[in-house]
């Protein structure tokens, strides 16, 4: 059974950072592309960066510059370093494994 469990959102103002985390487990990880995905209010579901499994990433274009995808194949785990954070980067956010499989997704809400 695949899991994907995601941490480390929460509230943040603007121009701060958060750092979320996905623990992956039931799936070959080393062998998976990883993703993260978000999803804001009244929005459809966009990808925001990807990574593959060799540890290429490519990011949509409204997030370059501020967002790193990164991966520990050592301990299964994703991450998202999200900087410069603004008010549009409010979502959920959801950790997705080799195109098929979703995390339960975690809010990120950049407020003052």
């Amino acid at each position: 059974q695949v899991q994907l469990v995601e941490s480390g959102g929460g509230l943040v103002q603007p121009g701060g950072s958060l750092r979320l985390s996905c623990a992956a487990s039931g799936i070959i990880f080393s062998f998976s592309t990883m993703a993260w995905y978000r999803q804001a209010p009244g929005k459809e579901r966009e990808l925001v960066a990807r990574i593959t499994n060799g540890g290429s990433a490519n990011y949509v274009d409204s997030v370059k510059g501020r967002f790193t995808i990164s991966r520990d194949n050592a301990k299964d785990m994703v991450y998202l370093q999200m900087n410069n954070l603004g008010p549009e980067d409010t979502a959920v956010y959801y950790c997705n494994a080799a195109g098929r499989y979703w995390g339960q997704g975690i809010l990120v809400t950049v407020s003052e």
